[in-house]
């Protein structure tokens, strides 16, 4: 699914907030879960985004993604 070559933090987030959003990855888990959708040079490169964001592999995917915001209850 990632094509991205060279993360910005935002287009991670994007990516994640889709895999999230199709039922692929639940909020809750670990963002190190996520690996199975990257190939390896991708997830170097992922690992390498969320330390420098001060993200932990061991976080919640929540933590990386933010909470869901509601425009119409």
């Amino acid at each position: 699914m990632a094509v991205i070559e060279r993360y910005r933090i935002s287009d991670f987030q994007d990516e994640v907030r889709t895999l999230v959003a199709r039922g692929f990855i639940d909020r809750q888990q670990r963002i190190y879960e996520l690996k199975q959708f990257f190939g390896d040079r991708q997830w170097r490169e992922v690992e390498h985004l969320v330390a420098a964001y001060d993200y932990v592999l061991r976080g919640r995917v929540i933590d990386l993604v933010g909470a869901e915001s509601w425009e119409n209850d």
